[in-house]
C-alpha cells in the first residue's frame, strides 16, 4: 500500500486545511517530519490512523480529541487521504462526531459522524461507499489489514515497537494474536476443555449409574433378607462385607451369591404355590357339591309348591275355556250379521242419493223421452263443439303465425334485392384489389437484391467506425513507437556513460584494494606514493543493470514497432473494405438500404394479406351466383306459406261460429252443456245403484237368518253376547295354553329331583364354604410368595446383568477419557506439558521465531555482529505461561541476556529490527501486500553519533524498491542528513501548520 495524500482540516492543533502530497518525496524515498515538541508531527499519523480505520489508538480509553480546540463551532473537522494498493486508487474522506451550532433557533447539537470512499475510474472519482459499516468492510476488503497490523507494520508509534521487544509474555502474546488471529486456538482449547468436562461428567454419571444400580441391588438383597439365607443350604454363615469397602467386581460377586440363594428360595415358594393351589381345587370341588345339592333342594320344594297352585286354578280355567269355545262359535257367525247390517244400510244411502240426483235434473226443466238417449246425443255434439273450442283459443297463436310469415316474405325479397346490388358492386372491388396485390408483388420480387445492397453496405459502415478507431490506436501507437525508441536511445546513452565511468574509476577501485608492501596489479610496484582516488564509484553491477533496463527497453521498442506495423495494416484493410465512405455516408447508404429492404418485407408481408382478400372476394361472387336461384325459391316458398296461414284463419272463424250458437263463446256453451249432462247421468247412475242395493239386501237377510237356523244360538242377540274381540279371545287361549304348559313343566322338573331322594331337612353350606375360604387364603398367599421369590430373583438378575454391562462400558469409557483428558490438559499447557504452552501461544511461538529470524537480519548488521534476538521457550516463573520470550544474545560475551538490560540506544536498534522483521512477517501472513510508504516515530534521541549512522543506513536500505519512509525526530542530526522534510510549526495564533521542503 502507498499513501498518496494527506488533508486535514479542524483536526488535532491544525484548524486551517493543511496538505501532505506524500508523491512529493517519492524521488528522495526518505523524508523528516520535524517540528518542536508539542507541534502536532504525530498528529500527521493519527490523521492517516483515523482517515482509513476511524480511530486513533493513543485517544481510546480516554477522551477522542480529534477535533481541534482551536475550531471555531463553524468550522469543519476532515480528513482525507488518497492512497492506491495493487487494486486501485482510493480516496477517503471522514469526519469524527462534533458539535455545532443549530442550524435553526439557538444553541448546538452533535454533527454525526461522516464518511465517503471513492475509487479512481478513467481519471474521475467514483462512490463505493457512504455508510460507516459499508465503507469499513470495503477497506478490510482493499487494505487487507486489520488497525493492529497497520499500526504495527505501517506506523510505528512512539514507543509502540520498543514495547514489544521489553513485553512480558502475556502483553506479547496479546499483540501477536491481534496481528496473526490465532483466536480461533484458544476456542480449540475451549472446545477440548469442554469434551474433557463433558467426558468426566458423563463418566462420573456412569460410574454413579453404576454404584446406585448395585446400591438398589444390595437394599433388594437386605430387604429379601438374602445375606445369608440357610435355605440355599450353603456353608456361608457370615454377613457379606461391607458394600463401600469392597470394589465393583467385589460387589457383584456377591450379587450374584445372592442371586443363586433368591432362585434356590423362587423354587421353593413355587413348590409349596403347585401344593396349595392343589388343595384349593379339591375344597372348591366338594363346596360346589354341597352347594348343588342345596340348589336341588329348592328347586324340589319349589316345583311341589308350583303344582299344587297350578291344582287349585284348575275351576278358573275351566270356565275360560267354555268362554272360548262360545266366542269360537259365535265368530262363524259374525260375518253374515254384519253383512245383512251393512246391506241395508247401503240401501237406504243409495235411496237418498237418487231422490237428490231427480230433484237436480226437474230443476233443469227439460223434458225428455230417453233420458239415455239424450245424454249420448249431447254428448256426441260436445265433441265437435270442443274441436271449435280449441280453434277459439289458438286465434291469437293463427295471428301471430301470419305476422311471422309476411316477415319472412320481407326478408326474403330483401335478401334477393342485397345479392342484385352485390352482382353489380363487386366486380369493380374485385379489379382494384387485383391492381394493389400486383404492385406489391413487384416490390417484394426485389427483397433478396435489397437485403445483399444493405449488408454491403453495413459491411462498409462497420469497416468506416473501425478505420476510425484504427486511425487513433495506430496514432497512440506511432507515438508510444517514438517514445520507446527516444527511451531506449537514452538507455543506450546512459548505459555508454556508465561504461566510460566504470572505466575512468578502475584506477581508483584498484587503489582501494592496495595494502602497504602488497604488489600493484598494475606496476608490480610494492610502494604507493599517490594512489588514485575512486571518486566517482561505478560497479559492474551497476552496468549490468543499464545493460538490463537497455536490454527491456530494447524489447519495448520492438513491441511497439510491431504494434504499429499491424495497426497500420489493420486500418488500410479496413478502408479498402469502407470502399472509401466516410463513417456518416456510411450510415447514410445503410439507413437507406435498411428501408429499402423493410418497405420489401412489408410489401411481402402486404401481398399475401391482398391475395387472400381477393380469393375471399372471388369466392363471394362465386356464392351469389349459386345462391340467386335459392334465394327466388325461398321467396315463392314464404309467399306460399303466408297464403296459407290466410286460409287457415279464415276456416277457423267460420268453425267458430257456428259452434258458438246462442252462447257468447264456444267455451260457455260446451261448459253449460256438459253440466246437463252431468246431472243427467247422474239420476240414471243413482236410480240404477238404488236397485242393486235393495237386491243385495234381500240375499243378506236370507243368508243371515240360514246362519242362525244352523247355529246353536237362538238370535242375533245370543250371537251378540257371545263375541268376544280377536285380542279377547287370544289372551284367553293364551291362559289356557299357558296353564296347561306350566303344569307339565314342573312335573317334569319334580320327578327327577324326587328320584335323588334329597333330604327334607335344610342342606347347610357353611362348612364346606369355610374350608374352601381358608384353602383359597393358603394358595393365595403361597402365590403373593413365589410372586415376591420370583420377582426378587428377576429384578436383582436385571440389575446385576445391566450394571455388569453398564461396568464394562465404564471401563472402555475411562480409557477414552483418560486419552482426552491428556490432550486437553496437553493443548491448554497442564499436565505433562512442562513448558506450560498452550495450542495458541505454540502457533505463536512460531510466529515469534520467523519475526525473530527476519530481525536479525537487520540487528546483526545494526550492532555490527554483536547482538543476536533468540526465542526462548523457558519455564516462565510461579507457574505462568512460557513459550513467548525474547532474549539477546551477546557475541562478546557468549551469553543471553534480558532485553532490558541493553542501553538506551542498542534497545532502540533492537526494538527497529524487531519491529521491521515482525512487519516482514505479517505483511507476508497478510498476502504478500507491498509495503510502499512506511512511518517511525521519534526514538532517535537515544542514539549516538555511530549508531545514529547504522539507524541511517538501516532506513536508507528501507527505501530501496520505490519505497517512502516517514521519520518523525527532532534530532538535529537527523535534519541535517535528510533534506527532503515536513516542517510541523504551531503560529503564533496557537493552530500549526505543515509546510513541505
Amino acid at each position: 500500500m502507498q499513501l498518496h495524500r494527506l488533508e486535514v482540516e479542524g483536526f488535532g492543533p491544525f484548524r486551517e486545511r493543511q496538505t501532505v502530497d506524500f508523491d512529493a518525496f517519492a524521488d528522495d524515498g526518505i523524508f523528516l517530519i520535524a517540528g518542536r515538541t508539542g507541534a502536532g508531527k504525530s498528529s500527521i499519523l493519527d490523521a492517516v490512523c483515523f482517515g482509513l480505520y476511524g480511530g486513533v489508538p493513543r485517544y481510546e480509553g480516554g477522551e477522542k480529541r480529534l477535533r481541534s480546540d482551536h475550531c471555531e463551532p463553524d468550522d469543519v473537522t476532515e480528513v482525507v487521504v488518497e492512497f492506491s494498493t495493487p487494486a486501485g486508487r482510493y480516496r477517503v474522506r471522514r469526519s469524527p462526531d462534533y458539535e455545532r451550532p443549530k442550524k435553526r433557533g439557538g444553541g448546538m447539537t452533535i454533527q454525526s459522524a461522516a464518511v465517503q470512499l471513492d475509487t479512481m475510474v478513467g481519471g474521475e472519482w467514483i462512490g463505493l461507499a457512504a455508510k460507516e459499516r459499508e465503507a469499513a468492510y470495503e477497506l478490510d476488503e482493499i487494505l487487507q489489514l486489520s488497525r493492529e497490523q497497520f499500526l504495527q507494520v505501517i506506523l510505528l508509534a512512539q514507543n509502540r515497537f520498543s514495547e514489544f521487544l521489553l513485553a512480558g509474555s502475556r502483553e506479547r502474546q496479546a499483540l501477536l494474536r491481534r496481528l496473526f488471529g490465532t483466536e480461533r486456538f484458544e476456542d480449540v482449547q475451549a472446545r477440548f476443555d469442554e469434551r474433557r468436562r463433558a467426558a468426566e461428567q458423563s463418566l462420573g454419571a456412569r460410574r454413579a449409574a453404576v454404584s446406585a444400580r448395585l446400591d438398589e441391588a444390595q437394599r433388594l438383597v437386605d430387604s429379601a433378607d438374602l445375606g445369608h439365607d440357610s435355605e440355599a443350604q450353603t456353608d456361608e454363615t457370615t454377613p457379606e462385607q461391607e458394600p463401600l469397602a469392597m470394589t465393583t467386581d467385589e460387589r457383584l460377586e456377591g450379587l450374584r451369591r445372592a442371586k443363586a440363594r433368591a432362585d434356590y428360595r423362587a423354587e421353593r415358594r413355587a413348590a409349596e404355590r403347585a401344593e396349595a393351589e392343589k388343595q384349593s381345587a379339591a375344597a372348591d370341588a366338594a363346596l360346589s357339591t354341597v352347594r348343588d345339592e342345596q340348589r336341588a333342594q329348592t328347586e324340589r320344594d319349589r316345583a311341589r309348591a308350583a303344582l299344587d297352585r297350578l291344582e287349585a286354578e284348575e275351576p278358573q280355567i275351566a270356565d275360560a275355556r267354555r268362554e272360548l269355545r262360545d266366542a269360537r262359535a259365535a265368530e262363524l257367525l259374525r260375518a253374515p250379521i254384519a253383512a245383512a247390517v251393512a246391506a241395508a244400510s247401503a240401501l237406504d244411502a243409495a235411496t237418498d242419493a237418487e231422490t237428490r240426483a231427480r230433484a237436480a235434473w226437474d230443476a233443469r226443466d227439460i223434458v225428455v223421452d230417453d233420458l239415455a238417449e239424450w245424454i249420448a246425443e249431447r254428448t256426441r255434439q260436445t265433441g265437435a263443439w270442443q274441436r271449435a273450442a280449441e280453434l277459439e283459443r289458438n286465434a291469437s297463436a293463427l295471428d301471430v303465425e301470419l305476422a311471422a310469415a309476411a316477415a319472412a316474405v320481407e326478408a326474403a325479397a330483401a335478401r334477393v334485392e342485397a345479392a342484385e346490388a352485390d352482382r353489380v358492386e363487386l366486380p369493380a372491388q374485385l379489379e382494384t384489389l387485383t391492381i394493389a396485390r400486383d404492385a406489391a408483388r413487384q416490390l417484394a420480387d426485389r427483397a433478396q437484391d435489397l437485403a445483399a445492397a444493405r449488408d454491403a453496405a453495413a459491411v462498409r459502415h462497420a469497416a468506416a467506425l473501425e478505420a476510425v478507431r484504427l486511425e487513433a490506436a495506430h496514432a497512440d501507437a506511432d507515438r508510444a513507437l517514438a517514445q520507446a525508441s527516444s527511451a531506449l536511445a537514452g538507455a543506450q546513452n546512459d548505459l555508454a556513460r556508465l561504461r566510460q565511468r566504470r572505466l575512468d574509476g578502475f584506477a581508483g577501485e584498484l587503489a582501494g584494494s592496495l595494502k602497504d608492501g602488497d604488489a600493484c596489479p598494475v606496476c608490480g610496484s610494492h610502494e604507493h606514493p599517490a594512489p588514485a582516488v575512486h571518486a566517482d564509484p561505478v560497479s559492474a553491477d551497476d552496468v549490468d543493470e543499464a545493460e538490463a533496463a537497455r536490454d527491456l527497453l530494447a524489447r519495448g521498442e520492438r513491441d511497439a514497432a510491431k504494434s504499429e506495423s499491424s495497426l497500420r495494416a489493420e486500418l488500410a484493410a479496413a478502408i479498402t473494405r469502407a470502399d472509401g465512405r466516410e463513417v456518416d455516408e456510411a450510415v447514410a447508404e445503410l439507413t437507406a438500404a435498411t428501408a429499402a429492404h423493410t418497405q420489401s418485407t412489408e410489401a411481402s408481408a402486404r401481398q399475401a394479406a391482398l391475395e387472400q382478400q381477393r380469393d375471399a372476394l372471388v369466392e363471394r361472387i362465386r356464392r351469389l351466383d349459386g345462391d340467386r336461384e335459392h334465394d327466388s325459391a325461398a321467396l315463392a316458398a314464404a309467399r306460399e306459406a303466408h297464403a296459407l296461414v290466410s286460409q287457415r284463419i279464415e276456416e277457423m272463424r267460420t268453425t267458430v261460429a257456428e259452434a258458438r250458437g246462442p252462447y257468447g263463446t264456444v267455451a260457455d256453451r260446451l261448459t253449460a252443456t256438459l253440466a246437463e249432462v252431468r246431472d243427467a247421468a247422474a239420476l240414471v247412475e243413482a236410480s240404477a245403484e238404488r236397485a242393486r242395493r235393495a237386491a243385495a239386501a234381500t240375499a243378506a237377510h236370507a243368508e243371515q237368518d240360514a246362519a242362525l237356523e244352523a247355529s246353536e244360538f237362538d238370535g242375533v242377540a245370543a250371537v251378540e253376547l257371545a263375541l268376544r274381540s280377536t285380542a279377547a279371545q287370544s289372551t284367553l287361549e293364551s291362559r289356557v295354553t299357558e296353564h296347561t304348559v306350566q303344569k307339565e313343566k314342573e312335573r317334569a322338573i319334580l320327578l327327577p329331583l324326587e328320584l335323588r331322594t334329597l333330604p327334607e331337612e335344610t342342606i347347610d353350606p357353611g362348612p364346606a364354604e369355610r374350608a374352601s375360604l381358608a384353602a383359597r387364603q393358603r394358595w393365595s398367599a403361597a402365590v403373593d410368595e413365589a410372586g415376591r421369590a420370583a420377582g426378587v430373583a428377576e429384578q436383582l438378575s436385571a440389575i446385576i446383568e445391566a450394571s455388569a454391562a453398564e461396568h464394562a462400558r465404564t471401563a472402555d469409557e475411562a480409557a477414552d477419557y483418560e486419552v482426552l483428558r491428556s490432550l486437553a490438559d496437553t493443548i491448554a499447557g497442564r499436565g505433562a506439558n512442562t513448558r506450560k504452552m498452550t495450542l495458541e501461544t505454540f502457533v505463536l511461538a512460531a510466529e515469534l521465531e520467523e519475526i525473530v529470524d527476519a530481525a536479525n537480519r537487520r540487528l546483526g548488521d545494526m550492532s555490527t555482529g554483536r547482538y543476536q534476538l533468540r526465542h526462548s521457550d523457558a519455564l516462565a516463573a510461579r507457574g505462568a505461561a512460557s513459550g513467548l520470550g525474547i532474549v539477546v544474545f551477546d557475541a562478546f560475551t557468549g551469553q543471553t541476556r534480558p532485553a532490558q538490560s541493553l542501553s538506551g540506544g542498542e534497545t532502540f536498534l533492537s526494538s527497529l529490527a524487531l519491529a521491521l522483521g515482525l512487519a516482514e512477517v505479517v505483511t507476508a501472513r497478510a498476502g504478500g501486500i507491498r509495503l510502499d510508504t512506511l512511518f517511525i516515530d521519534e526514538g532517535f534521541g537515544s542514539l549516538d553519533g555511530d549508531t545514529l549512522d547504522v539507524a541511517m543506513r538501516t532506513l536508507d536500505e528501507l527505501r530501496q524498491g520505490g519505497r517512502t519512509v516517514g521519520v518523525i525526530s527532532h534530532v538535529e542530526a537527523m535534519q541535517e542528513q535528510i533534506p527532503a522534510q515536513l516542517r510541523v510549526r504551531a503560529t503564533p495564533e496557537g493552530p500549526s501548520v505543515i509546510d513541505a521542503r
